[in-house]
C-alpha cells in the first residue's frame, strides 16, 4: 500500500494544488513554514520597520487564502516574492497618499490632477508626485524627516515619537508642525518650477 506523503514533504504546486481541492488552510500554512521568513525580509528591505514588516508578512498570507484560488501558480517562490513586493509598494504608497492629503495641496493641484485628460497621463504625475515627496522629504533636517515620517507614514503617536527619539513632545510636534510647512513650501515651489518648463 503506498504511504501518504507528510504535507511538509510535499512541493510547494502539490501544496497549492491540495489546497485548491480541499480549501485547507493548513497546506497554505507549510508554504508559511516554509516562506515566511524570506518574505519578512523582504518587508524588512521596504519598512525598515520589524512590527510593520511582521504585519505585512501576516497581511499577506492572510491574502493568500483568496487570491491562491483566483490565479494560476507555476512558481510559487518567485510568484510570492512578486506578490509580497507587490503588496509593500501599494502600502507605502498608500501611506504617502495619505501623507500627500494632508499637506493640502493647493486648489490648482488638485484641479490639475482631476481634470487631467487621460488615464495615463494621471498615473504620471502621480508617479511625479511621489518622487517630489520623496526627495522634499530627503531635504528636511533629520529630525523634522524623522518625526514626519513616524506620524504620518507608520502612524506613530506623539507618546510613541518622543519613545523612539528621545526628542521633548514639544520639540516633536514643533519638528511634525515645521517638518510637514517645509514640504508642503518645497512640493509647491517644486509644482511651480515644473510649470514653467
Amino acid at each position: 500500500m503506498k504511504k501518504h506523503k507528510e504535507n511538509s514533504e510535499l512541493t510547494d504546486l502539490e501544496l497549492l494544488a491540495l489546497y485548491r481541492d480541499t480549501r485547507n488552510k493548513e497546506h497554505v500554512g507549510v508554504l508559511y513554514k516554509r516562506y515566511s521568513h524570506l518574505v519578512f525580509g523582504l518587508c524588512m528591505k521596504y519598512f525598515k520597520d520589524e512590527d510593520q514588516a511582521y504585519d505585512a508578512v501576516t497581511n499577506i498570507f492572510t491574502k493568500l487564502f483568496d487570491d491562491l484560488l483566483k490565479h494560476k501558480v507555476d512558481f510559487f517562490k518567485s510568484w510570492l516574492y512578486t506578490y509580497s513586493k507587490n503588496h509593500c509598494l501599494m502600502v507605502l504608497r498608500s501611506a504617502k497618499t495619505a501623507l500627500r492629503k494632508s499637506l493640502d495641496y493647493s486648489s490648482d493641484m488638485k484641479v490639475i490632477m482631476e481634470n487631467s485628460e487621460e488615464e495615463h497621463h494621471k498615473a504620471n504625475k502621480r508617479e511625479e508626485e511621489y518622487a517630489l515627496l520623496e526627495k522634499a522629504l530627503g531635504d528636511l533636517s533629520d529630525e523634522q524627516r524623522l518625526c514626519v515620517e513616524l506620524f504620518y507614514l507608520k502612524d506613530k503617536s506623539y507618546a510613541q515619537i518622543v519613545e523612539v527619539t528621545g526628542y521633548d513632545l514639544n520639540k516633536v510636534k514643533s519638528y511634525i508642525q515645521n517638518g510637514k510647512r517645509n514640504l508642503k513650501i518645497m512640493l509647491e515651489q517644486s509644482n511651480g518650477q515644473q510649470g514653467q518648463t
